[in-house]
Parts: C-alpha cells; sequence; structure tokens
C-alpha cells in the first residue's frame, strides 16, 4: 500500500470533491427573466445565484453491524476542503421591479393580442373580417380612423375599400389622389419601399408630397398615416391596410411588433374567406345560369322567386313555364348534395321535368313518377324532393303533387295556413314512387308560397319551430304589401333569416316562390 502513492491521493481527492458540492443551489426568478433580455442562461445564473457555504459533510461511513464500529477514521494526509467563494452582491430592488413591469407588460401585450384575434377568427364573412381588422389595428397603433384596399394579386377580385370613421364621399376623395403618392398605392403596385411598413408621422412636413396629397389630406383632417401590406403565405399579396391619425404621430416600437403580428394572422384568415367568397360567386353563378333569367307573365297571377346559393353551391331549383290551355306550371326542388356536381344534377333534373311538364302537365302525379324513372335509371346514388303545381289563374284552382317536399303555404286576409298534401318520399327512395295529388282553390288576393327546406333548416330551430316560424312570419306580413307577392317573399325571408343569419347559415339554398291570384 505505501508503495503505491497513487491509491490514497485519489480517495482523497475524491473525498475533496464531495466535500466541495453544495447541498442546496437557490435559483432566483431574475434569473428566468434575464435569459430574456438579451442575457445568457448560463451568465444569468453565474449572474444571480449567490455562492453559499457549502454544507458541514462528514466522511462517507461504513454501514454499520452490530458488535463493529463503523467509523473510520479520516487518513492524515487528506487534503483539507478548498476556501469558500466569497458570495455575489445581492441584486439591486429596482432592477427586479423593473424587470417585473417588463414581464407584466409582455403578459399584457399577449393577452390584447390573443383576445383580438379570436375577435377576427369569429368573423364568417369577408366584410365583417376586414372591419374587425381596421378596428383592431386602429386600437393597437393609437389611430381613430382608415381604411383598407383588398386588391388580390391574382387579378380574380373581389376589389373593395372599406373605411374606418370614413364615409363613401371621403373614400372618394382619397381615391381622387395619385395611387403612387399614396402609401396603399407603392405596397399594391410593388414600388420602391412598399414591401414592408410606411409610416408618414408628419404629411405636411413632408418634402415632395403630392399638392393633391396635400389638398385631400387637409380636407380630410388627418396628419399622419402607418400603412402595412396584407400578404398571406400562400395566397400571395391580398390588399393593404392604412390608419390615419388627427395629429403628428407614429406608432411606437412595441405598438409596430404587436400590430404586425395581428396583420400576419389577418392576413392569412382573410385568404381563406377570399377563398369561401370566390367558391359562393362561382356557384351562385352556375345556378343562376341553370336557373329562369326571367318568370312569365299571366294574365291572373303574379309571380315572384327568390334564391340564395350556400358557400358550397346547392341543388335547390325552381321554374315557372306557361303550359297549353293557358295553364302554368309551377315546380320547386331539391337534389342531394353541393358543390358543382349537385349544381350540374339540379340543371339535368328541372330540364326533364320541363319536358314532361309540357306533355302531360294537368297530371303532377305523372309528371314526378316519369322524374322518379328518370333519376333512378340515370343517378341511381342520387335521390331528391320535388313539388310540381298545375295552376288555372282564370279558375284560381290548383292541383299539385310533392315527392318528399314541404307542403305549401297560403297567405291570404283571412287565412295564412300550410296546403294538406299527402305524405311520400322523395324521388330515388322507393324502387316505384307514387302519390296522390291535392286540388285547392284560392281567393281572389291570396298569394301560394312553394319553398325548399333550405329556409327551414338555415333558421337552426327544430322543424316543428321552423314551421311555426314562417306561418308565424307569413301572416305578419302587412296588408299594404300583400298585393306584391315580390314585398310578400322578401318580408319572409326578412323575418324568417336576418340578415347576420343569412349571411352565416351554413351550405344549405333557399329557395322561395310566391304566385298571387288575382
Amino acid at each position: 500500500m505505501r508503495d503505491n502513492p497513487t491509491g490514497p491521493t485519489d480517495t482523497s481527492n475524491t473525498r475533496r470533491t464531495m466535500l466541495d458540492i453544495p447541498s442546496r443551489v437557490r435559483v432566483h426568478v431574475e434569473t428566468l427573466l434575464a435569459a430574456q433580455n438579451d442575457m445568457g442562461v448560463c451568465d444569468a445564473f453565474a449572474h444571480y445565484a449567490p455562492v453559499r457555504e457549502p454544507d458541514a459533510m462528514n466522511a462517507p461511513h461504513a454501514p454499520k453491524v452490530a458488535g463493529i464500529d463503523s467509523t473510520v477514521p479520516s487518513p492524515a494526509h487528506t487534503v483539507p476542503p478548498a476556501p469558500a467563494t466569497p458570495a455575489a452582491p445581492p441584486v439591486p430592488p429596482a432592477a427586479g421591479a423593473l424587470l417585473q413591469d417588463r414581464l407584466a407588460g409582455w403578459v399584457s401585450d399577449l393577452t390584447t393580442l390573443h383576445e383580438l384575434t379570436e375577435r377576427l377568427a369569429r368573423t364568417a364573412t369577408l366584410a365583417d373580417a376586414l372591419q374587425e381588422l381596421l378596428h383592431a389595428g386602429a386600437a393597437l397603433v393609437g389611430a381613430r380612423r382608415g381604411l383598407v384596399v383588398l386588391e388580390p394579386a391574382d387579378g380574380l377580385g373581389p376589389d373593395t375599400t372599406i373605411g374606418l370613421g370614413l364615409g363613401r364621399a371621403d373614400l372618394g376623395h382619397i381615391e381622387t389622389v395619385p395611387r403612387s403618392s399614396m402609401p396603399y398605392g407603392r405596397i399594391l403596385d410593388g414600388l420602391p419601399g412598399g414591401d414592408g411598413a410606411i409610416a408618414q408621422p408628419d404629411l405636411f412636413a413632408e418634402d415632395g408630397l403630392d399638392p393633391r396629397h396635400r389638398e385631400v389630406a387637409a380636407r380630410l383632417g388627418y396628419a399622419a398615416s402607418y400603412a402595412l401590406p396584407l400578404a398571406g403565405e400562400g395566397a400571395g399579396r391580398l390588399g393593404a391596410a392604412v390608419w390615419l391619425y388627427d395629429e403628428p404621430a407614429e406608432p411606437v416600437g412595441r405598438q409596430r411588433h404587436l400590430v404586425g403580428l395581428y396583420v400576419r394572422y389577418a392576413a392569412e384568415h382573410l385568404a381563406r374567406l377570399l377563398d369561401v367568397e370566390r367558391t359562393r360567386a362561382c356557384m351562385t353563378t352556375m345556378a343562376e345560369e341553370l336557373l329562369p333569367s326571367r318568370l312569365p307573365r299571366m294574365a291572373g297571377v303574379q309571380l315572384a322567386a327568390r334564391h340564395r346559393t350556400g358557400p358550397r353551391g346547392g341543388g335547390d331549383w325552381y321554374d315557372a313555364l306557361p303550359l297549353p290551355d293557358a295553364a302554368l306550371g309551377l315546380a320547386v326542388g331539391s337534389v342531394t348534395g353541393c358543390g358543382p356536381s349537385a349544381v350540374a344534377a339540379m340543371g339535368r333534373l328541372r330540364a326533364s321535368l320541363r319536358a314532361y311538364a309540357v306533355m302531360e302537365g294537368e297530371d303532377p302525379v305523372a309528371v314526378l313518377s316519369d322524374l322518379e324513372l328518370l333519376l333512378r335509371l340515370t343517378e341511381p346514388a342520387r335521390s331528391a324532393t320535388a313539388l310540381f303545381a298545375y295552376c288555372e289563374p282564370e279558375l284560381r284552382k290548383i292541383t299539385l303533387a310533392g315527392a318528399g317536399h314541404c307542403p305549401p303555404l297560403l297567405v291570404g286576409g283571412r287565412r295564412t295556413e300550410f296546403v294538406e298534401t299527402s305524405v311520400s318520399a322523395p324521388l330515388g327512395m322507393l324502387a316505384c314512387w307514387e302519390a296522390p295529388s291535392v286540388e285547392l282553390e284560392t281567393e281572389p288576393g291570396e298569394t301560394v308560397l312553394l319553398y325548399t327546406d333550405g329556409l327551414l333548416h338555415r333558421t337552426g330551430d327544430r322543424v316543428d319551430r321552423a314551421f311555426a316560424r314562417l306561418q308565424a312570419a307569413a301572416a305578419g306580413v302587412p296588408r299594404a304589401l300583400r298585393h306584391d307577392p315580390a314585398a310578400v317573399a322578401d318580408h319572409v325571408l326578412r323575418t324568417m333569416l336576418p340578415e347576420e343569419q343569412d349571411a352565416t347559415g351554413g351550405t344549405e339554398d333557399v329557395v322561395l316562390l310566391a304566385a298571387r291570384f288575382d
């Protein structure tokens, strides 16, 4: 043992290392804050974690055994422990308070940003989202007015300008300013300096400001502006937003950072709503081209129709066509599904019904039976509902049959009631469809409403409540409007589907066909 000097030395080094390890390490909250203030984590620990006296530690002991003293005396040659490092000076209270204030500011900013983005995410239409963008951006940059110019770079539209605190006349004055001198014009046209934020803290102090711009700014009463591009990662440039100050001013760095984060999120949300708006417009155009371009004019009857297309396009349709012997054929129907395929199927079904109505329109049951056979043979995977009415205006007589469709509603001075029709299955659901027809006579001045179930579904109510709402809406038509079927249809739609509910009513199409008999 004495010939090997390294043995005892290694043992003493081990004991020395164990003696130098502190038992507790105290970490202050300021350590984490310092890491967010351009200070590394290691530097933060070194700066804020005070070094304490190591706790007294005994040499390791062997386990006790009965009758044996396990105490092992320390070797005489053990190296004494190293002196303790002097403690770091305490952190001044002012520095900790400053960091806490800064952290509270960060939490407040993130909370505000979260609330504003949540409000934006709840918007379901492009117009509502643009208004919400203007309001939120004005709050973030401390402005009172502003405008957003939507002008997608792909040129497919829609192009629009919406103002906050600016009327149509004010926007018209702004549009008279040369585009290249306006901040949104430089952004939209890709001019130098238009690839990011454009701040004009004092318009009237700028050299080279366009005279027309100076004149319009003085007339509208704004002296500064701050503009940001609206650009999505996948959609590219969508437009530009500009906020206007009444006095010379510009947002500080914190405000610029927050509004920049918000606008980036808003651009992605606007891109999604833009796709929905374009799809809705495309489906509406396709459906309108497949529906009657105008309603026939016949003696003894007045007609009006209203059609609302869902965002993805549905298969609801209507028709009105003159028939032999001064008769009139009225039809409404709905094809299952949505999208271009449903719209195309609706067009084929409507064209077929017109042919059957011309040949055997006086028998509505035969018309629907032929239509059911055609649907089952040509499109076995689809089903449809339909209602066909053979009208004789001079006699005010109607013979109708329905296949899984909603019953018509009679609206008059003395009654507002549903027409009792037989219960029947939709077309394409059974091997052979047939249901009895119903005859009724209207009184002079009464209006018959034919509609699709989308009018009921968009209310969000149960079916029984939706029917009750429809009957109440028809009964509430003012007497001064009952002579006009278009006014009756508009009143029913406004009552059943308020503007905000009509815009966010889901994918259901709505068809309402009104026929008033003199």
